[in-house]
């Protein structure tokens, strides 16, 4: 079997040769089951109604005040949930939190998580909270979001089709750069300068791609727009790129130069040496989008106030996954870990 990375997802090697071929037991109104690089599973209720569900921790930073942690833990939740295309309608939470935690303290996070969800549309149907020894943030247990719609009108990253216009909301590494400025705020002013700093800080509430992709899919899905929808996380914009051709059985060309980098994103990325196209960025959406829906998508977002750029294409498999730079093509490739977390680490025990 292949390394376990060092810290991160596990690769999609270790998924393939590990999880996938134990998935318990097979039932035929599974559609869309795990997969790497696929955030919804689908699973056919009959009478032309789907249950979209994804799975993930809940995250919590304490630093960031409970409140706006729980914003972000949420919101985290509900984006890979709106990967299906459908809304997100239903959350069941496992909270296993630190002996820390103090009645004050989880009063903020629950009303926090209670208005996000409301915000949202989403009822909290089941969960468990309780404090145990041996836990500790940020990672506090873990939730599953649900969907449902109508079975025409799901897609997920897998459902990318040769010819569609690949879309990106936002630009490279939102979710790297908010999470530096929230953490060491005194110490991005003091090496970025105040205006950069300011602008970093406020991509904390851009760390959400609910809004993006209920706005795309409004303008229609499959032949009408939407192929596809996948949330730059882990890998960031080129890793997941690199999902959607692969979990679509297609190739791609990227148009490196046409992914959007933020100013106060490339001061953060080069402050802490990490690469903006490979780094984390929940809050950036990558759509594929039939051709000749490719403006109507683009506008519509731009009327939602949404930033979005048309940044490649989708290929036959045969022609590769493909970067291009002014300096030429090269491979594009999975970075398999993703550079924010080394890079947080480091400044989290030595400091900027």
């Amino acid at each position: 079997m292949p390394d376990l990375p060092t810290i991160g997802k596990i690769s999609p090697e270790v998924f393939s040769a590990l999880i996938y071929p134990r998935l318990g037991r097979e039932r035929p109104e599974v559609l869309v089951g795990p997969r790497s690089g696929v955030d919804v599973s689908i699973v056919d209720l009959g009478h032309g109604k789907v249950l979209a569900a994804t799975c993930d921790p809940v995250f919590v930073v304490p630093q960031y005040g409970f409140r706006r942690a729980a914003w972000f833990a949420v919101h985290i939740l509900a984006s890979d949930a709106a990967m299906s295309g459908l809304t997100p309608a239903y959350m069941a939470i496992d909270l296993n939190l630190p002996l820390s935690i103090v009645e004050e303290e989880l009063t903020e996070l629950w009303d926090g998580m209670h208005e996000a969800c409301d915000e949202l549309g989403i009822a909290v149907i089941s969960g468990h909270t309780a404090r145990y020894q041996g836990c500790d943030y940020p990672m506090v247990g873990g939730a599953t979001v649900f969907a449902v719609g109508d079975a025409e009108r799901y897609v997920t990253s897998g459902t990318a089709r040769d010819g569609d216009v690949l879309i990106c909301t936002k630009g490279a590494a939102i979710e790297a750069t908010a999470v530096f400025a929230a953490t060491f705020p005194e110490a991005l002013r003091a090496r970025i300068g105040d205006e950069l700093a300011d602008r970093a800080a406020a991509l904390f509430y851009e760390m959400s791609v609910v809004k993006d992709a209920m706005t795309a899919v409004e303008y229609g899905v499959r032949d009408e727009g939407v192929t596809s929808l996948h949330d730059a996380t882990e890998g960031g914009v080129v890793g997941g790129i690199f999902e959607i051709a692969q979990a679509s059985g297609l190739g791609v060309r990227l148009d490196e130069a046409a992914i959007p980098v933020r100013p106060e994103v490339a001061a953060v990325c080069e402050l802490v040496d990490i690469d903006p196209l490979t780094s984390i960025s929940e809050g950036t959406l990558l759509a594929t989008v039939r051709p000749e829906h490719a403006d109507g998508v683009l506008g519509a977002l731009a009327g939602a106030g949404i930033a979005a750029t048309a940044i490649g294409e989708m290929v036959p498999a045969e022609r590769g996954l493909r970067r291009v730079t002014a300096a030429g093509e090269r491979p594009l490739e999975h970075p398999q870990v993703d550079p924010f977390w080394a890079a947080f680490g480091r400044a989290m025990e030595e400091g900027l």
